[in-house]
């Protein structure tokens, strides 16, 4: 997440060393704070309950992306704050290595702004997912002052998304609106309903069980 960091894991490590596939493991950083986590879980923990029967995609918060031509993990790496790839198996990964992936990059990319990160996350990074990855969507948002910018590939540049009256900006490739919800990004379907939570939809469960007059705790 943070350049300085990559630098210096970058430099330590001889560009002669190729390291074995397995001993891929991710390189990022904690996160930042406290609600930077709370955000990404809850990107992941959404998109994987609404897609549970799907087994195409692979949904990770703060992994290393390595994508060196030359397949070395000392060159050529960086670490979304959250990322969706699209039309791959979904299997629990150490990092996402490009060159065991089929050349496969990220199809939609979110980064949480933060006064450390903001301008790499709007410059440097949207250049790089633009130009090297190519990724059709990039997202930006951040949880303190609720920044929020989306971007879709078009003619090999990003062009900023509109708004609906929502708020919301459509997502080309989750086929998902994104927008802000109780200080938090969350996602929207096409018809503009909040895609809940696990946790939310069991009480929704819970409390329709009780106008029943059937005691959730007793199923």
């Amino acid at each position: 997440m943070i350049i300085a960091q990559e630098l210096e894991t970058q430099q330590n490590i001889s560009p002669n060393v190729i390291f074995p596939p397995g001993d891929l493991y991710s390189d990022e950083p904690p996160v930042e704070t406290e609600l930077h986590l709370e955000q990404i879980m809850l990107l992941i923990k959404c998109i994987k309950w609404l897609w549970k029967d799907r087994k195409d995609f692979y949904a990770a918060g703060n992994l290393t992306i390595y994508y060196s031509p030359n397949q070395k993990k000392s060159e050529y790496f960086r670490g979304p704050d959250f990322f969706v790839v699209l039309g791959t198996e979904r299997k629990t990964r150490k990092s996402w290595v490009v060159w065991e992936e089929e050349g496969k990059y990220p199809n939609f990319i979110l980064e949480i702004l933060s006064p450390n990160t903001a301008n790499t996350d709007r410059e440097f990074k949207k250049q790089l997912y633009q130009d090297t990855f190519r990724t059709p969507d990039y997202f930006w948002f951040d949880p303190y002052t609720l920044e929020f910018a989306g971007f879709h590939l078009l003619d090999g540049e990003y062009q900023p998304l509109e708004a609906n009256e929502k708020g919301h900006l459509w997502s080309h490739q989750l086929g998902l609106y994104l927008g802000i919800h109780e200080g938090l990004l969350r996602y929207f379907t096409s018809e503009g309903k909040l895609v809940p939570t696990p946790e939310e939809r069991a009480e929704k469960l819970a409390a329709k069980l009780r106008e029943l007059n059937i005691d959730p705790d007793t199923i």
